[in-house]
């Protein structure tokens, strides 16, 4: 059987829970970490320890996070994510996983999805830990910062851009409105933990799938491909849909290496033609 046939066989069972990550939104022009826009290669991501531990370094984070936020909210769900959206809709998918913090998956459609390293429109007080919009903090910043301006040397997945260090100097942060304590985007950065909870709720949805869709996802990192390893564990199939090699390719029952946006539009296709009466 064809790779894109069995995928499209486990869609039409139902079941299937969707793993994804930033390679999905490549098409909607954000870069992802390891694959073939290869932000990572670029530059070292925010680490949570040096967010908190170094404020010269959390200024400047927050001065480059200003300029990326714009980047990141400007973006649009491409084919890939309203493809997921259908996917859902038509009963094929038990649940989406992603590992992205740009939302797109919600504004594509989708419903429940459990974003695993949170999502950059909201920001959190490390302090008391209220919750507030990121369009709040943006208009803040801007009115903290009038007239910075700075041009974007390059985009990263998590909303960081890269901006000449000139550009850096005399910008201003805000405290919490709340307690004056710090704070920091709703997601979890590198050297960060994932909240235990979301965790097991991701365990408990790919313990009770029939099989597991990664898509666009290298699963470097072990925040991902611990679930995929659980189902592997647990003879659950696994479908890895990514363009480069990944860590969990050995456990994968299919491959495929194809662009998302055009792949994900063809299974709806099909499981769409396989719901038709004959």
């Amino acid at each position: 059987m064809q790779p894109l046939d069995e995928l499209a066989g486990w869609l039409a069972d139902g079941g299937v829970v969707v793993l994804s990550g930033a390679g999905l939104s490549t098409e909607s022009g954000i870069p992802d970490y390891r694959g073939p826009t290869g932000a990572a290669r670029r530059g070292t991501p925010m680490t949570f320890q040096t967010f908190t531990g170094d404020p010269a370094a959390r200024r400047r984070y927050w001065a480059r996070s200003h300029v990326g936020w714009r980047v990141i909210g400007d973006a649009r769900p491409n084919a890939g994510h309203r493809a997921v959206a259908q996917l859902q809709r038509r009963g094929a998918l038990a649940g989406v996983i992603t590992q992205n913090v740009d939302g797109l998956h919600q504004a594509g459609g989708a419903d429940g999805v459990v974003e695993l390293h949170g999502n950059l429109s909201r920001v959190v007080c490390l302090d008391c830990g209220e919750r507030t919009g990121r369009q709040e903090l943006d208009a803040r910043l801007t009115a903290a910062n009038e007239g910075f301006a700075a041009a974007v040397l390059a985009v990263h997945p998590d909303g960081d851009v890269e901006l000449n260090d000139d550009a850096l100097a005399g910008f201003r942060t805000v405290a919490c409105r709340r307690c004056a304590g710090v704070l920091k985007p709703d997601v979890v950065f590198f050297g960060e933990t994932v909240p235990a909870e979301r965790v097991q709720h991701c365990f408990a949805l790919v313990e009770a799938a029939r099989a597991v869709l990664v898509l666009g996802s290298s699963l470097t990192v072990m925040s991902g491909r611990r679930f995929v390893l659980r189902a592997a564990r647990d003879g659950i199939p696994v479908g890895i849909v990514n363009q480069g090699v990944t860590r969990g390719d050995e456990h994968a029952a299919v491959r495929l290496d194809a662009p998302l946006g055009e792949l994900l539009p063809e299974l709806v296709r099909r499981l769409d033609a396989a719901a038709q009466p004959a």
